[in-house]
């Protein structure tokens, strides 16, 4: 039994023609049908149920095709696999991240992409957090990068680095003279949040009720962007992983306190579609991020 013989199966079940499978192969309707027969004498049963308008397969052909199916992808990953091996690794590879990883954090990624594997391509996506996962387990990103990894059906969790976080204020702001900040001395202050919905939010509010804080949030964005540029105006002051405020604070617009009760911090993680095969390119990728992980962030 020759793979052929399975790709004209699959695909008379699929176009439920025999004519139409026949121009898909290059090749005359009787051989499709020749290579049909010889299936259904190996295995001694019929396959395929012909009517004058369509062929549907019989329950043992409808488990022979979900059986093909399978054994055809597997075969044109391999052959995918030994072509790329004699080439040099090129390509696009579609990452999905949040914004505050993505805007920041990336670029130990990138120039270590660049160093190993010129001719790969990155390409960044920036979503909100619950995206990131639907982009991984429908397949429009080989990658995804979110914070407070959590399980989840169809997706692997791959470790990647901690944030560190520190309380982020105006210069003028009467932190701004202390050398740290107590979580405690919060409450009341006027705070600019993120979204309910965002994973660090949550994760905040826990640490605010274990350590019965009265957060006073007077502002709620999705954006560390935007809530930079209101604590900025000071509006209030704000929890930000200390990653994405390195330029605010090179420039004196921004300053940043660490906790006076010890670090705190917030895990990144990788997503992989569990079971994927992941091309060269989407695995140079991932190395490039195995590689920065190795890297500490700027304090």
């Amino acid at each position: 039994m020759q793979l052929e013989s399975l790709k004209m199966f699959c695909d008379v079940v699929e176009t439920g023609s025999f004519s139409r499978a026949a121009q898909l192969n290059h090749v005359t309707q009787s051989a499709v049908s020749q290579q049909i027969r010889a299936l259904e004498n190996r295995y001694e049963q019929k396959l395929l149920s012909r009517s004058a308008r369509q062929v549907t397969p019989t329950p043992a052909g409808e488990r022979l095709f979900r059986g093909c199916k399978e054994i055809l992808a597997r075969f044109a990953e391999v052959e995918q696999e030994i072509r790329e091996q004699a080439t040099e690794i090129q390509g696009a590879t579609t990452v999905s991240t949040i914004y505050s990883v993505g805007l920041h954090e990336l670029a130990a990624v990138q120039k270590q992409l660049l160093k190993t594997h010129p001719k790969v391509n990155m390409r960044l996506n920036y979503r909100r957090n619950d995206q990131v996962y639907d982009d991984v387990i429908l397949g429009a990103a080989e990658i995804g990068i979110v914070a407070y990894p959590q399980p989840r059906a169809g997706v692997d969790i791959l470790p990647f680095r901690d944030d560190k976080l520190a309380v982020v204020c105006a210069p003028n702001h009467p932190f701004a003279s202390k050398a740290k900040v107590s979580i405690t001395a919060l409450s009341g202050v006027p705070f600019i949040a993120f979204d309910r919905e965002a994973p660090t939010r949550k994760a905040l509010d826990r640490l605010f009720r274990e350590k019965n804080i009265d957060i006073n949030p007077v502002m709620e964005m999705d954006n560390v962007e935007t809530i930079k540029r209101a604590v900025e105006m000071g509006l209030g002051v704000a929890i930000l992983p200390l990653a994405t405020a390195h330029a605010e604070i090179k420039n004196s617009s921004l300053v940043a306190k660490p906790f006076a009760e010890g670090p705190v911090s917030r895990p990144i993680g990788l997503l992989i579609r569990k079971g994927k095969y992941l091309d060269r390119a989407s695995g140079a990728v991932l190395e490039a991020f195995k590689q920065a992980a190795l890297i500490p962030n700027e304090d």
